[in-house]
């Protein structure tokens, strides 16, 4: 899927001193998910500001594009032992791992760890993501995060919607502050609504809230993004 969301309180750094949250980015996100035989494999890439973006402060960002990635492979251990795995809410156990890519190959960041996924009520997937956090970056200590990722379709009336999102708390990554990023999303699923088809094209809402933002202390955001989604 292709994502395009906006908003204008992302938090940065002032250039008057502290933080602030009066930035405003738009940002092109491209998705993709496939499960194959022992396993499934999540992929993103963020374009912040593709074709520039002014601020509150009066400043530009023009030809200064930012990007950002992850990929995200998880083995099956129930579909590679041939067993089924699954117990009360547990639906599988897996072995979870994420690399996230930021424009500097110094500050990548490797992490491993378990996974389940969960069968809850209403849900179309819960999963539960714990890795050990193992950044490149020199004197930067190992830590540890859980990882939330969900989504749960319903109908309000007759309009087709989706709640989804994921949560990131991660913790102990000496020097940095333990830090919090969580961005449910509800959006209406338009396609549907227009006779497109289902699950072809979504428009809402994202907001985003970050603790810590990058670890560092006190830099917090939160920000509304109007998001519309393209899927295929």
């Amino acid at each position: 899927n292709i994502q395009f969301l906006h908003g204008t309180r992302y938090a940065d750094f002032d250039p008057h001193g502290g933080f602030s949250e009066n930035d405003e980015s738009s940002i092109i996100t491209i998705e993709h998910f496939n499960t194959w035989k022992y396993g499934d494999n999540f992929m993103f890439v963020d374009i912040t500001n593709p074709i520039g973006q002014g601020d509150a402060f009066g400043t530009t960002a023009k030809g200064n594009a930012s990007y950002y990635a992850e990929l995200s492979p998880r083995l099956s251990f129930g579909k590679m032992s041939g067993q089924d795995l699954s117990w009360g809410l547990i639906q599988d156990v897996l072995f979870t791992a994420t690399l996230e890519i930021p424009e500097s190959p110094v500050e990548q960041t490797w992490l491993y760890g378990l996974a389940v996924d969960l069968k809850l009520p209403g849900f179309q997937f819960f999963q539960v993501n714990w890795y050990i956090r193992n950044p490149d970056a020199p004197g930067v200590d190992t830590g540890q995060q859980i990882t939330l990722v969900w989504g749960a379709p319903f109908k309000l009336g007759p309009i087709p919607m989706m709640f989804e999102g994921f949560l990131d708390y991660a913790w102990g990554v000496d020097p940095l502050k333990d830090n919090l990023i969580t961005a449910p999303r509800l959006l209406v699923d338009v396609g549907d609504m227009a006779g497109i088809g289902a699950g072809k094209f979504q428009a809402g809402v994202e907001y985003q809230i970050w603790r810590n933002k990058f670890g560092i202390d006190g830099m917090d955001e939160n920000v509304p993004q109007a998001m519309v989604k393209w899927i295929f």
